[in-house]
């Protein structure tokens, strides 16, 4: 039986925690002849990668900063990668053929559901507007948010309009900003940035459900003042798991074994 292969791009990627998923994932769903690797890759180096792999390699998770490059390397683009604007999957179609996806929208979608718990989200609040945002606003969006705030130092409305279009949305800047009264009226407040970039503002944002999409270390001061407000709050560990189940799909086309994947990644970190 002929070896079929996946990997994650990036840089730096040695601690890339998707070897984890995936390769729980092969053992669990019985892919013996499947194996998982990583290289590293900055933007540039991609197209080359890629280009330059065997067809045993079936598919490529790809993490920054090579994301905005898969996107452009692929031959075909899902609507959901050209909507947010880069693509973190990399699914081989034909001999030289690549299709990108992202399914980072997919991940937090899943987090969002776990925080959640069946309590619909009208009002979000998103804080960031870096790479990670987008898939956010994609996922509050697609869960029925009708409007958005999002706090950044900057004003990017332009970039976002096409992800925002249908949604009342609002760019804040921190500064002179209500932001507890903002996040008091909001059902959930996804955090896209690095605990050390909002210090100053987090016991005004902890004023509900909390999904900070990092998970090291954990918890995050926002999680914690959060909790000690009485809600509820979800990593980055939960996303990463569910951008891995759609990504294993397309890798495979075999159902993801989720459970599986899902505890190999926690019991990982806990380690």
């Amino acid at each position: 039986m002929s070896m079929l292969r996946a990997a994650v791009l990036g840089f730096p990627i040695e601690h890339s925690l998707s070897p984890v998923l995936h390769s729980a994932g092969f053992k669990a769903a019985g892919l013996d002849n499947w194996e998982y690797t990583r290289f590293e890759c900055k933007a540039e180096d991609l197209p080359r990668i890629v280009g330059g792999v065997d067809e045993s390699f079936r598919g490529f998770s790809v993490t920054m900063p090579a994301k905005f490059a898969a996107l452009e390397f692929a031959d075909e683009v899902t609507d959901r990668a050209r909507e947010i604007g880069s693509a973190n999957t990399l699914v081989r179609i034909g001999e030289q053929s690549w299709r990108a996806d992202n399914t980072d929208c997919e991940g937090l979608l899943i987090a969002l559901e776990e925080l959640m718990r069946g309590t619909p989200i009208r009002t979000a609040v998103v804080v960031g507007a870096g790479g990670t945002a987008r898939p956010a606003v994609w996922a509050l969006r697609h869960l029925g948010a009708s409007q958005v705030t999002i706090l950044n130092r900057s004003d990017r409305a332009d970039e976002f309009a096409e992800l925002t279009a249908g949604m009342h949305a609002a760019f804040v800047p921190f500064e002179g900003a209500d932001i507890e009264q903002i996040t008091m009226a909001a059902d959930v407040v996804v955090s896209t940035v690095p605990s050390a970039g909002i210090e100053p503002y987090v016991p005004a944002l902890a004023h509900a459900p909390v999904l900070d999409v990092i998970y090291d270390p954990w918890p995050t001061p926002l999680a914690v003042c959060a909790a000690s407000n009485g809600y509820h709050a979800v990593g980055g560990l939960s996303m990463l798991a569910g951008q891995s189940y759609s990504q294993f799909e397309q890798f495979t086309g075999v159902e993801a074994p989720r459970e599986k994947m899902r505890n190999a990644l926690f019991a990982h970190i806990q380690r």
